[in-house]
C-alpha cells in the first residue's frame, strides 16, 4: 500500500504557542484513522495542514506523495475528499441535494453555468443512494436535518473518487438516531477495500465507526499514542490524553468510555 499522508517532525507555532509539536505520523491507503483528543489538542490544525489549507512552521508534510510547499495545492485538493461542519455554511440554502453533490466535480459550492454530462449525474445518484439520500435529491439543502446535511457533505466529498478522505467531526451535535445511522454508513464505507485512506476527527470513542483500523491520541499538540486501534485505545492512554480515569468497554466493534 502507498503512503497517502506523511508528517515528519511537524510543528505549528502561532503567537509563540506550539499548536502542534514534533508530530510524526504516516497514513497508508488501506488504513482508516480516528484522531481523538480534547479541545485545543491541535486536531483542527492537523486537518488544515493535511488538506493543504495551512503549512507547518517546521517539519515536512507529504500529501498523496506531494510535498507541501512544492506543489500546487489547488491541484492537490482535487485529489482529496474533505467534509466539515464549516462547509455547510458555504452551501447555498436553496441548492438541491443532488446539485450539492454534483458540483463537487467542479469544486464549486453552488450551481452556476458549469455543464455536467450523464456520467456525472449517474455518479452523483449512485453516491446519494449509498449514503441514503436519493429520496432527498430534489430537496433544498436548507430544509435538511443536521444528520442529513452531514451525510450530504460526505457524499459530496466522495463524489470525485478521492485518494484520501478527511472528515472533521462528522457526528458532532447529532441526535442519537442520526449519529448511529451515520456511524453505520461510515463503518460500511470504511470496511470496503475499494475505499480510500481515511482520517476522522472526533472527541468521543463512542463515535469511532467499526472498520476503523488505527488511532491517534493527541494532547496539547503532541501525540500521546498512535497505531493499530486494538493496541492504542486503552483506558491508560485515554486517562493520559483527557486527564480523567475511565473504564473502557468494547462490544460489537464499538467502544465506550465511562469515568470512574
Amino acid at each position: 500500500m502507498v503512503n497517502v499522508l506523511d508528517f515528519s517532525d511537524v510543528s505549528y507555532v502561532r503567537n509563540g504557542a506550539a499548536i502542534l509539536d514534533g508530530v510524526s505520523w504516516r497514513v497508508t491507503s488501506d488504513e482508516r484513522w480516528a484522531i481523538l483528543g480534547p479541545n485545543g489538542a491541535g486536531k483542527t490544525t492537523l486537518m488544515k495542514i493535511a488538506t493543504g489549507h495551512d503549512y507547518p512552521t517546521s517539519g515536512t508534510v507529504h500529501v498523496l506523495g506531494e510535498r507541501l510547499g512544492g506543489v500546487n495545492v489547488f491541484d492537490l485538493r482535487t485529489r482529496l475528499g474533505f467534509a466539515s461542519s464549516a462547509q455547510a455554511r458555504r452551501i447555498p440554502g436553496n441548492e438541491t441535494v443532488r446539485n450539492v453533490v454534483l458540483t463537487a466535480a467542479y469544486s464549486v459550492e453552488g450551481r452556476w453555468n458549469e455543464q455536467y454530462d450523464e456520467l456525472d449525474t449517474r455518479q452523483a445518484d449512485r453516491i446519494l443512494a449509498e449514503w441514503d439520500l436519493l429520496g432527498l435529491a430534489e430537496q433544498a439543502f436548507a430544509t435538511l436535518s443536521d444528520g442529513e446535511r452531514k451525510r450530504v457533505l460526505i457524499a459530496r466529498a466522495v463524489m470525485t473518487d478521492p485518494e484520501l478522505l478527511l472528515l472533521d467531526e462528522p457526528t458532532a451535535n447529532l441526535d442519537l438516531g442520526a449519529r448511529e445511522r451515520l456511524i453505520q454508513l461510515l463503518s460500511g464505507f470504511a470496511s470496503s477495500p475499494s475505499s480510500p485512506g481515511m482520517v476522522l476527527v472526533t472527541h468521543h470513542v463512542e463515535e469511532i465507526p467499526p472498520g476503523f483500523t488505527h488511532l491517534m491520541l493527541l494532547k496539547e499538540g503532541r501525540i500521546v499514542a498512535a497505531g493499530p486501534i486494538e493496541e492504542t485505545l486503552t483506558a491508560e492512554a485515554l486517562a493520559e490524553t483527557f486527564g480523567i480515569e475511565v473504564d473502557l468497554q468494547r462490544a460489537n466493534g464499538r467502544f465506550a468510555a465511562v469515568a470512574r
